[in-house]
């Protein structure tokens, strides 16, 4: 049947109560029925707006010298970007005429990466700089590359750059053993960074707020949770601690008590925020809506924020916009994406996959065509995440022709499909019983050297079952333990649900474990609701599209030059929260778009700005800030 979507003038303003809003419109409103079971008016659907038209850049200098000097750094930024490498260019640079490689200009690349985070190309310029005779390597310059090394988890070198300090009669301070201990952290060295942080509190240096910010993320990435609220309840005791807990340290106990799954605690945690007088903000909305499920709570917490003064990011709109999908009312997921549009937040390229899967969970499929075609005209090029949420809606819809074609589509386009991809062919064909080309994908998947997975052995497995084929369901049954992948209580339900005889059932009993059962009733006693829902099986929401992030992901900035703070993202394989992403990951997103290399381009300027060479007039000191 054919779908439609009609358009509306605009949207109010935001309200967690879409679906009451709407009506309040007094727009007449008419759809068509969608597989019989949900009426959703897509209406005025990812109209452009202004803000996410292309802009022409504007470039002012102070003279044709600073013209000058602007753009040969911009052209080196860029050319390091391009190539990966910054020696290589710098040295280049170096012996480039007349002009040379100016400390200002090394400083100011050095400030930059920086600012972007890129750690290993800090790392990369201050070894070169530690052999170059026309360049003072300073004490700040030895803290930077701790630093530098502490971020990237790289403990050996930070060892050896302190051993170096050592020998140059330096006393290790602040700096450098917070920075070890970070490296031992982040190197998986939770045991070392906590002996560190021991010392540094029985025999000096003061550990500075800094210090407590990286030891609670060093205990909570290893599981240490019980460590970590030592130290934390240390901090709430005035006469014990000279700190306070700050708002980082606070945000960090709240992700711990939501990856230990007490929510109770983490609530508590929050309530007692405004108590101590520390100020809440987006964060800490956020990684609070991202503990619920249920749409009802999250749209709660959105609207305590926003009494409380506080706007919305990104990351609240997606966490909202994913509640809604995931409860499968499109007509609220639009509708918020809308507002966040109205108010002029910039949507991500997760918040469109976020969109997207709300309307491929329904199998609603000319709604995700325009999702999908609104990611390009607002210069999000689709990835092999939003490839494969996309195919999951021709599969829910229980189109395999359609999804057919774009699987094709998928390899045409230049991705490759990988083990989610291949899943949601098999889950679709699976659900249409059809064996042969379940096995076909399945082959095709082998061949392309893709492992099957636990989740892909179950579909197949309870296919062949469906197909009466017992002992064939029960073969793939044993399959998962010989390829590495041990069956799960879902694995096991499946299996004796598929049981058609006394004698099927024992025999699955037997495999499962479970011949201790006393129950003879057969033929789907044991699948479960979760078991039947299809969504349960393979979403697109399973990719891990950054896989150079942390698997649990909370990134928040620790330093102290003003970054914005990144919320809380659980990573986890089969957490759909892998979509949601933060404001700190599109830094100068704006500003990134016309780079086809995703190279940051940067606005020249007069002003001593971020991004620019004039503003690396601060001195050295600033480098080192943790």
């Amino acid at each position: 049947m054919s779908q439609t979507v009609i358009f509306k003038p605009f949207v109010s303003v935001p309200s967690s109560n879409h679906r009451e809003r709407k009506l309040q419109n007094n727009i007449v409103n008419v759809g068509v029925k969608i597989q019989n079971r949900c009426r959703v008016v897509c209406m005025g659907m990812l109209a452009p707006r202004k803000f996410l038209q292309k802009r022409r850049k504007v470039e002012i200098f102070k003279d044709a010298a600073d013209e000058v000097d602007q753009k040969r750094w911009r052209g080196l930024m860029l050319e390091i970007e391009t190539t990966g490498s910054a020696v290589s260019v710098l040295r280049q640079y170096r012996t480039d005429g007349d002009q040379g490689l100016p400390r200002d200009l090394v400083l100011g690349t050095l400030v930059r990466f920086k600012q972007l985070k890129k750690w290993n190309l800090v790392s990369e310029i201050l070894e070169w700089l530690r052999y170059q005779n026309w360049w003072n390597f300073s004490e700040m310059d030895f803290l930077m590359l701790i630093t530098a090394y502490g971020k990237l988890g790289n403990f050996n070198g930070a060892e050896r750059v302190l051993s170096v300090l050592s020998k140059m009669g330096s006393s290790p301070n602040v700096i450098s053993y917070t920075a070890l201990m970070e490296s031992y952290g982040r190197g998986g060295k939770c045991n070392n960074a906590e002996a560190i942080f021991r010392r540094m509190q029985s025999s000096g240096p003061e550990p500075s707020a800094v210090t407590y910010q990286i030891i609670l993320k060093t205990f909570v990435e290893g599981n240490k949770f019980k460590e970590a609220e030592e130290v934390f309840e240390t901090l709430l005791d005035e006469k014990r601690s000279p700190l306070k807990p700050d708002q980082k340290m606070y945000h960090m106990m709240i992700y711990m008590y939501k990856k230990a799954g007490n929510y109770e605690k983490a609530r508590k945690v929050f309530a007692s925020m405004a108590e101590k007088g520390v100020p809440q903000s987006t964060v800490t909305y956020n990684s609070l809506m991202s503990f619920e499920t249920n749409y009802k709570e999250v749209s709660k917490i959105y609207d305590q924020m926003q009494r409380s003064g506080i706007q919305p990011d990104v990351v609240s709109y997606a966490l909202l916009i994913k509640a809604y999908g995931t409860a499968r009312r499109e007509e609220e997921a639009l509708s918020v994406f809308e507002e966040m549009l109205d108010a002029g937040v910039r949507p991500t390229h997760k918040a469109y996959n976020i969109l997207l899967d709300a309307f491929a969970i329904s199998g609603m499929v000319e709604q995700a065509k325009t999702v999908f075609k609104s990611m390009r005209r607002d210069r999000f090029y689709p990835d092999l995440c939003s490839y494969t949420t996309m195919l999951s809606a021709y599969v829910n819809a229980s189109d395999m022709e359609g999804a057919e074609k774009f699987f094709k589509r998928i390899k045409v386009d230049g991705f490759e499909p990988n083990i989610v991809t291949y899943g949601t062919m098999i889950k679709g064909y699976a659900k249409g019983n059809d064996l042969d080309k379940v096995m076909e994908v399945y082959e095709k998947m082998r061949l392309s050297g893709i492992k099957a997975n636990q989740t892909i052995l179950t579909t197949i497995m309870d296919a062949a079952g469906r197909c009466k084929d017992f002992g064939s369901a029960l073969s793939w049954y044993k399959e998962m333990e010989s390829c590495g992948a041990p069956p799960d209580q879902k694995a096991k339900n499946v299996l004796l649900s598929l049981a058609s005889s006394q004698d099927e059932l024992e025999e699955a009993k037997e495999v499962t474990g479970l011949v201790d059962e006393k129950t003879t009733s057969l033929a789907g006693v044991y699948r479960t609701d979760d078991d039947d829902d299809e969504d349960n099986y393979i979403t697109s929401s399973d990719e891990d599209e950054d896989e150079d992030e942390d698997e649990n992901n909370y990134e928040e900035d620790d330093d102290a030059d003003g970054a914005r703070e990144t919320v809380l993202s659980d990573k986890a394989q089969d957490d759909e929260d892998n979509y949601i992403t933060s404001s700190d990951e599109d830094e100068d997103n704006e500003d990134d778009d016309d780079d086809v290399h995703g190279a940051r381009e940067t606005v020249l300027s007069d002003k001593a700005q971020e991004g620019t060479l004039a503003y690396v007039g601060s001195q050295t000191e600033e480098l080192v800030e943790l």
